[in-house]
């Protein structure tokens, strides 16, 4: 499979925020987020060709991690994931799946799906043809894919990207979709932005949405300790 980047770090996001980590991050993604902050894996794919035995050797060389990332891109159209997430659980490791719940789980190992389905405004620009851009839309949401997840993961989060409030609507009508029932304190709400001067302007009003709604607010922890870059 094509790996964009095998790195340490500590988790940014969610539940499991400060948790050390390695990070498997395959490449390639079948949606085009137009404020995706991974383009190298997405937009414009790259990396370097791995087997799932190179991938679970240069997993090893970290020694003190028990907890594995696999994200993208999107994870669950990389050939062998299942494979790679299966030898990874074997050998003893905590495994997150970053997925944009477009594709359904089929068994994969897994001990907590962290399951950002996209909304509206992740829509891509001109910078797309009109192709790609009906291809996005109409895989960005996939309510019975979404509650696939929500029934077989051990544990899950819903992790959402916010632009604005009204964005709040739209995240609590994807989720009545699911038909599942959700507790408030599943559905994480992130501020969209790179920076910490933008994240740190959004995250005052989204904080007092969360406290009214009673959901989660997630920080984006490697943006404040590293920025915007790879490898975090």
């Amino acid at each position: 499979m094509l790996i964009s980047e095998i790195f340490y770090s500590l988790q940014g996001e969610g539940e499991l925020t400060g948790v050390p980590s390695v990070f498997v991050r395959t490449s390639g993604c079948n949606l085009r987020c137009n404020w995706c902050d991974t383009p190298y894996a997405s937009w414009h794919p790259e990396g370097e060709p791995m087997d799932v035995a190179a991938i679970v050797a240069a997993v090893r060389t970290h020694a003190a991690a028990r907890h594995v990332v696999l994200t993208g891109g999107e994870p669950m159209i990389a050939p062998e994931i299942h494979e790679l997430a299966y030898q990874l659980k074997e050998a003893g490791h905590h495994i997150t799946i970053e997925t944009a719940a477009t594709v359904p789980p089929r068994g994969i190992a897994c001990d907590l799906a962290s399951l950002s389905p996209k909304l509206a405004h992740s829509a891509p620009d001109a910078r797309l043809d009109e192709a790609w851009r009906r291809k996005h839309e109409a895989l960005r949401f996939q309510p019975d894919t979404l509650a696939a997840w929500i029934a077989a993961a051990p544990a899950y989060q819903l992790k959402f990207v916010v632009r604005d409030a009204a964005d709040v609507d739209e995240i609590e009508a994807l989720v009545r979709a699911t038909d599942c029932a959700v507790p408030p304190h599943k559905i994480l709400l992130m501020p969209e932005g790179t920076s910490l001067e933008t994240l740190r302007t959004r995250s005052v009003w989204l904080g007092e949405l969360c406290k009214a709604r009673g959901y989660r607010y997630a920080h984006r922890l490697h943006v404040e300790l590293y920025g915007n870059r790879r490898g975090t």
